[in-house]
C-alpha cells in the first residue's frame, strides 16, 4: 500500500519557506547561525568575568588607574580617554557600514567603495589601538611589590598620587641571576628579569619619608586603602618578596592577576574578531572594485559582512561597559 503525503501548502511542497526561509538566503541564514553562537560564548566569558569581580570586588583594580594613558601624551593623566576614542571609532565604522549596504542595494558601486574604504581604515585603527593598550598595559608604568600572599603593594605620596620604582630605589652594586626553581624560590621562575631587586626597593623606600603603601583593598568610598607611614615600613619590610613591573598571566602591578587573565582573553578574542572582520572587508572591497556584485546584480555579500561587522561593533559595546566603565 502506497504511503500519502497529505501538504497543507500549496501542491509539491511539505514545507512553505522554499529556499528563503523567513525571506533570507541560505547566506544569511548561517550568519545568524554563527552570530548567535558567538554571542553566546561571548556572553559565558562576560559572566565568568562579572562572577570573578564579585568574588574579589574588595580588591579589584579601579579602570580609571589602570586605562589613564594616551598617545604621544606620555605622564598626561587621561583616565579612559583613549578607550572612549577606540570606541568612537568602531561605532562610526558600523555606521560606514551600514552606508555601504544601504549603497549596495541601490546598486551604486562607487558609494560602496568609499564607504567599505572607510569602514576598513576604522577597524584598522581600532585593531592598532588595542595593540598599543596590551602594549602599555604589559609594560607597565609605576610598578609595584608582591607580598608572600600574592597581593600587590604600590607606592604613592601623602596626597595618594602614584609613585614609580625608579624614584625609590637605591641602587646596591651586586651580581643579579634570574630566579630559577634551582637557586630562588622553589616554586617560582622569573621570567623577564625586573629593573630593581626588593632589597633595593626597601633600602630606597626606607629614605623616602614622604611616600606611603597603598593596598589593593578597597574602602568603603570605593578607594585603594593608604597606610600610615608606620605600618608601611612594617607591611614592605615583613612581606614584600618581589618585584612587579607591568601586568602578564601570572603578576599584575594593577592588582589581582585574574584582573589581567580576563583583560587578555576578553579583549584578545574581541580583537582577533575585528582583525578577522578587517581582513575579510578588505576581500569584499577588492570584489567590489572588480564589480563582481555588479555582474551578480545584487550586493548580499556586503550585507553578510555588514552583518557581523555590526556584531562585533555591539560586543565591544558590552566589552567597554562590563570591563572598562563598571
Amino acid at each position: 500500500m502506497d504511503a500519502t503525503v497529505t501538504n497543507t501548502a500549496e501542491e509539491g511542497k511539505t514545507w512553505d519557506g522554499g529556499n528563503q526561509p523567513l525571506k533570507a538566503s541560505y547566506g544569511k541564514m548561517m550568519m545568524w547561525f554563527f552570530i548567535v553562537s558567538d554571542a553566546l560564548s561571548f556572553s559565558g566569558f562576560l559572566a565568568a568575568y562579572g562572577f570573578s569581580r564579585f568574588k574579589f570586588i574588595d580588591s579589584w583594580p579601579i579602570a580609571d588607574e589602570v586605562f589613564t594613558h594616551f598617545p604621544f601624551l606620555h605622564g598626561v593623566n587621561a583616565p579612559m580617554y583613549y578607550v572612549a576614542f577606540m570606541t568612537f571609532v568602531l561605532i562610526m565604522s558600523s555606521v560606514t557600514m551600514v552606508l555601504a549596504v544601504d549603497a549596495g542595494h541601490h546598486m551604486k558601486q562607487k558609494k560602496v567603495i568609499w564607504y567599505m574604504f572607510f569602514t576598513i581604515i576604522g577597524g584598522a585603527i581600532f585593531v592598532g589601538s588595542q595593540a598599543w593598550e596590551w602594549n602599555t598595559f604589559i609594560k607597565g608604568d609605576y610598578g609595584a611589590v608582591e607580598t608572600k600572599g600574592g597581593k600587590i603593594l604600590q607606592f604613592v605620596d601623602t596626597e595618594g598620587h602614584r609613585v614609580a620604582l625608579a624614584d625609590i630605589a637605591t641602587a646596591i652594586p651586586s651580581v643579579r641571576e634570574n630566579h630559577e626553581r634551582k637557586n630562588g624560590i622553589w616554586f617560582t621562575k622569573e621570567g623577564t628579569r625586573p629593573t630593581f631587586t626588593v632589597e633595593e626597593i626597601k633600602a630606597g623606600f626606607a629614605q623616602s619619608q614622604d611616600v606611603l603603601i597603598r593596598t589593593q583593598i578597597l574602602t568603603e568610598e570605593g578607594e585603594k586603602t593608604v597606610l600610615s607611614r608606620e605600618e608601611s615600613l612594617l607591611r614592605v619590610n615583613r612581606d614584600a618578596v618581589g618585584v612587579v613591573e607591568g601586568a602578564n598571566l601570572k603578576h599584575n602591578e594593577y592588582g589581582t592577576p585574574l584582573f589581567a587573565d580576563f583583560f587578555f582573553f576578553i579583549t584578545g578574542f574581541h580583537g582577533f574578531h575585528v582583525f578577522s572582520g578587517v581582513i575579510i572587508n578588505i576581500i569584499i572591497f577588492f570584489n567590489v572594485i572588480l564589480g563582481t556584485y555588479e555582474r551578480r546584480g545584487h550586493y548580499e555579500m556586503v550585507e553578510k559582512v555588514g552583518l557581523y561587522w555590526h556584531f562585533v561593533d555591539l560586543v565591544w559595546v558590552f566589552v567597554f561597559t562590563f570591563f572598562y566603565l563598571v
